[in-house]
């Protein structure tokens, strides 16, 4: 059972886990199934690349925050729960999951729900001084484990090409 099924799953099936996991489990029961996986899946993919350069900053989660009650039109307090959560399983077992999280979302998201966690996945790696070559090759990975071309994300690439540090200093512009 991946953490997504053990996330949104039955109470008596968290009984075991953390208060954190219960917790959330428990928001996200009252989200129709198809759109807690989503979500859940939305969130840590989101931890996926804040966590790029293993630490995921104050800066960081706040954005991830905001984007998760944005697109998962969810209040605050229920986005930072998921936050929360999304990014205890990224440290934790984020190296197992991952392929299996994207795959998941892949099948139950529709292409302009992709497209914005493409965008979305820019803007959390974007959240501080920029986006570094860690982050920025993790957004890689899963715009290709999502079935993005590599045409697909060099075009979404380009819309925060202001912010990718490997490109700082070559612009002439110091920053």
């Amino acid at each position: 059972m991946s953490w997504l099924d053990r996330l949104i799953g039955q109470k008596q099936e968290t009984a075991a886990g953390s208060a954190a996991v219960r917790r959330i489990a428990d928001q996200l029961a009252a989200l129709p199934p198809d759109e807690a996986r989503k979500l859940a899946a939305f969130a840590y993919l989101l931890g996926r690349v804040a966590y790029a350069d293993r630490e995921i900053t104050s800066v960081e989660s706040a954005r991830m925050e905001e984007l998760v009650a944005e697109v998962g039109k969810v209040p605050a307090d229920q986005a930072a729960l998921v936050v929360e959560i999304a990014k205890a399983q990224n440290r934790l077992f984020g190296h197992v999951e991952n392929f299996q999280v994207s795959r998941d979302l892949r099948e139950v998201a529709g292409e302009a729900e992709l497209k914005r966690l493409l965008d979305c996945l820019f803007a959390v790696s974007a959240a501080e001084d920029g986006i570094s070559s860690d982050e920025e090759s993790v957004v890689r990975q899963i715009a290709s484990e999502l079935g993005f071309s590599h045409e697909e994300y060099v075009a979404a690439r380009g819309a925060w090409a202001s912010h990718r540090t490997v490109l700082r200093g070559l612009r002439g512009d110091g920053g």
